[in-house]
């Protein structure tokens, strides 16, 4: 399977070379005008690849980074700017991208710095297969279960999709509208209290047989999946 790459770019000349460039090279690629277009297309897929423009008309690069980083998705980011600033470069990489490349660029460069954010493995859990494991809590993607000490945990869709949320986004925060938004959808209107619902339904099973939590509250924020003091 091919990877897929967004190109979010106002700049229609720039969006067609990297279309062209990009599907040259092997790479599925989907285009952008403009940062909501850019944020339905995330919605929609979780590509390899964001490649992200800062200037942009309604929704600017950094709050499309925000989003995407927020929302809990951990896609790599390689940012385009016209600002060759320092407090630029800074100010992406605090919001969570992961590289940076100053407009005019050599496309030689930009292909190099994509073939190095595709390759990079991701240091935030252990993938075996379908599976995903964070310490001694194994969430096994095919049978849609976990499994902890040994024995198996039968989980409901959405306690499902809740725990796999977590599970790719270990030791991140997750605000609690992210988390809203990822697992119901953002035109969600149901009772206020249905996240907690579902936080204390998946800490009484993965804590059934004794073990430390994991799903900590971050209070005024919202969850995130770490050990107690981790």
């Amino acid at each position: 399977m091919r990877q897929q790459i967004i190109v979010v770019d106002d700049d229609e000349k720039i969006t067609s070379l990297l279309r062209r460039s990009l599907a040259f090279e092997g790479y599925e690629v989907t285009t952008a005008n403009n940062g909501s277009e850019g944020l339905k297309l995330m919605l929609m897929s979780e590509p390899d690849l964001l490649v992200l423009d800062v200037m942009m008309p309604q929704i600017d690069g950094w709050e499309v980074c925000r989003r995407v980083r927020e929302g809990g998705s951990s896609v790599p980011i390689l940012m385009l700017t016209a600002k060759d600033d320092v407090r630029d470069r800074v100010r992406g990489l605090d919001l969570g991208a992961d590289d940076y490349l100053v407009k005019p660029f050599a496309l030689e460069e930009l292909l190099a710095r994509v073939r190095a954010l595709l390759r990079r493995k991701p240091d935030k859990l252990e993938e075996n297969g379908n599976r995903l494991l964070y310490e001694d809590l194994l969430l096994d993607i095919d049978s849609r279960e976990a499994i902890r000490a040994g024995r198996r945990i039968d989980l409901t869709a959405k306690e499902f999709d809740l725990l796999h949320l977590f599970m790719q986004n270990p030791r991140r925060v997750l605000t609690r509208d992210s988390i809203m938004d990822k697992i119901w959808g953002f035109d969600y209107s149901g009772e206020s209290n249905v996240l907690e619902v579902y936080i204390a339904m998946l800490r009484q099973k993965t804590e059934e047989g004794g073990e430390k939590r994991l799903i900590q509250t971050v209070r005024g924020t919202g969850y995130v999946l770490r050990g107690e003091g981790g």
